[in-house]
């Protein structure tokens, strides 16, 4: 789970537009699934009513991601951002004021992690190059927050939580606020989900020193992961790789900074 990322590093300059409002909440489907387009429409998971100041800090968090490319020479799917309207980021952070839940930082979730930053979130949402039929594998619950988000693009979510606490808060507040295409497990991400493989994408929200061999053999052929790598206190890297051939094609996206990936004790 991302500490900071330094946007200058990621070459953000101005640009992009904002897609259009996502319409009223409805029961969560996968979407597009099907044909697998990339369709600007996102299904809604139902939530709770919300106060007006949070969709409005919302919707002004969204503008500012909107206005800078994720990367330097790419545009923003207009999927990942309606995904990133329709998320309500302050319930995943219930100890936090509305202000500081859609400021553009990280925050503390506890166990000495945290909530990725939105840009980020939306950077690496979208990295994933979604059409809304994957199967993801996420290394890294935390508080559910990026799993939320990618349940809206795509038909299945599965991720893997280290710290047990934050794994069983997380489910219980996916299944609440609806989003039925996600799977939580407590257990160790540097083994993956060997049974559910192979998996479409694969993304890790926090930084090991090197990419483990088994989220690599877990990765679909022609399937991407997206993840920081790098020791913490150094240089990290957020890279792209794509599969093909049993080999994998690297594009680096930027420097960045997040918290270290667990290991087992």
């Amino acid at each position: 789970m991302l500490v900071h990322v330094r946007r200058a590093a990621l070459a953000l300059v101005l640009a992009a537009s904002l897609a259009p409002a996502c319409g009223r909440p409805r029961e969560h489907s996968a979407g597009n699934a099907e044909s697998g387009s990339r369709s600007e429409a996102v299904a809604i998971a139902p939530r709770p009513a919300e106060p007006p100041e949070a969709r409005d800090a919302r919707e002004r968090l969204v503008r500012d991601v909107a206005a800078r490319p994720p990367w330097a020479g790419a545009e923003w799917s207009p999927r990942v951002l309606a995904a990133m309207r329709a998320v309500p980021r302050h319930l995943f952070v219930p100890s936090a004021s509305i202000q500081q839940a859609y400021a553009d930082h990280p925050l503390p979730i506890g166990e000495g992690q945290t909530i990725s930053q939105p840009t980020i979130v939306a950077v690496m949402t979208d990295a994933l190059e979604l059409s809304g039929n994957e199967r993801v594998l996420e290394i890294g619950t935390g508080s559910g927050y990026q799993a939320a988000v990618l349940s809206l693009l795509v038909r299945q979510v599965l991720t893997i939580e280290i710290v047990e606490s934050l794994g069983a808060a997380a489910r219980t507040r996916l299944a609440e606020l609806g989003y039925k295409n996600v799977e939580v497990r407590i257990g160790d991400g540097y083994l993956g989900w060997p049974e559910k493989a192979p998996f479409d994408r694969v993304m890790l929200t926090a930084a090991p020193p090197e990419i483990p061999r088994a989220l690599v053999d877990q990765l679909a052929e022609g399937g991407i992961l997206v993840a920081p790598v790098g020791e913490q206190g150094e240089a990290q890297r957020l890279v792209r790789w794509t599969k093909r051939g049993g080999a994998l094609e690297k594009q680096d996206l930027g420097a960045v900074r997040f918290v270290p990936m667990v290991n087992p004790p």
